[in-house]
């Protein structure tokens, strides 16, 4: 899933690789599935929007990529697994968009569990999710800082657990539940906890690895549990993850909390990661 480190990346390898190609051909949709979802449910406008269109810029927004083709937007979102393949190399038979550039180049997209694939002309787009993206900073940026972050806790709801602080309502774009589990982990906060159980070093702590260790996520390509526009995984290393929970805390060798919480699974230490309340 695209959140905060995979999308910097993303965005990254897309302007090494694209930026300034001509798109040439698209095809939206020739594999149909349920939950990719096109601006409009309109896939069969893409390719009319598209080509002929110079890539000039790409960018992330939270948990999405924003492609800038002139005066057309690009947005991948979500579950969209974006790869780049050279002139000559064989296209896949199934996908969900298909971008192909004058160079014989192209990108080709699929989606597994649910993914937005968004194609449209620059302000035509007003969907909550793109424009709370556009418009909130991001943990990686100097605007993002311990007084912005003591805001969003002050405005959330103290019965709400530390989880659904982070994680949910758009809080913090791009912000999941992959890149929660380190992060707490080290903090030594467990999910479950109430926010208003957290004192200030809690808060103070919690910030800094928040910027601290999506830092080394963007910077090492993302996790290891995700792959990049070229198909390798990031670089990160996960401490806590589908990849490692099963194995003993690394700080204690107490086994590792498997459990299904709002929405996805959390992975915690119950003896570094304690319950407070």
């Amino acid at each position: 899933m695209l959140e905060i480190p995979e999308s910097f990346n993303l965005a990254k390898q897309l302007n090494q690789t694209v930026k300034n190609k001509v798109i040439k051909n698209v095809k939206a949709a020739q594999s149909p599935h349920k939950f990719a979802f096109y601006f409009n449910d309109d896939p069969d406008n893409y390719n009319a929007l598209l080509s002929g269109k110079k890539i000039e810029k790409i960018e992330p927004i939270g948990g999405q990529v924003e492609i800038t083709a002139e005066n057309i937007r690009i947005l991948f979102g979500d579950g969209v697994n974006a790869r780049y393949l050279p002139a000559g190399e064989k296209i896949p038979e199934k996908h969900q968009l298909l971008m192909e550039f004058d160079d014989n180049s192209c990108i080709v997209c699929t989606v597994q569990m649910y993914g937005v694939l968004h194609a449209f002309t620059h302000g035509e787009n007003d969907n909550f999710y793109y424009h709370v993206a556009k418009t909130k900073p991001s943990p990686l940026s100097k605007d993002f800082d311990i007084s912005y972050f003591e805001k969003i806790i002050s405005d959330t709801k103290p019965t709400l657990s530390v989880k659904a602080l982070l994680a949910t309502e758009q809080r913090i774009p791009g912000f999941g539940n992959g890149i929660l589990q380190d992060i707490l982990f080290i903090s030594r906060i467990n999910p479950k906890t109430k926010i208003k159980f957290l004192d200030s070093s809690d808060i103070k702590r919690l910030f800094q690895n928040i910027k601290e260790i999506l830092l080394k996520m963007a910077e090492n390509g993302g996790r290891d549990t995700e792959k990049d526009l070229f198909g390798n995984y990031g670089n990160y290393k996960t401490v806590l993850s589908a990849k490692t929970y099963k194995e003993p805390c690394p700080v204690c060798g107490t086994a590792i909390t498997k459990q299904a919480y709002l929405g996805g699974n959390i992975y915690f230490c119950p003896v570094c990661q304690p319950l407070k309340g």
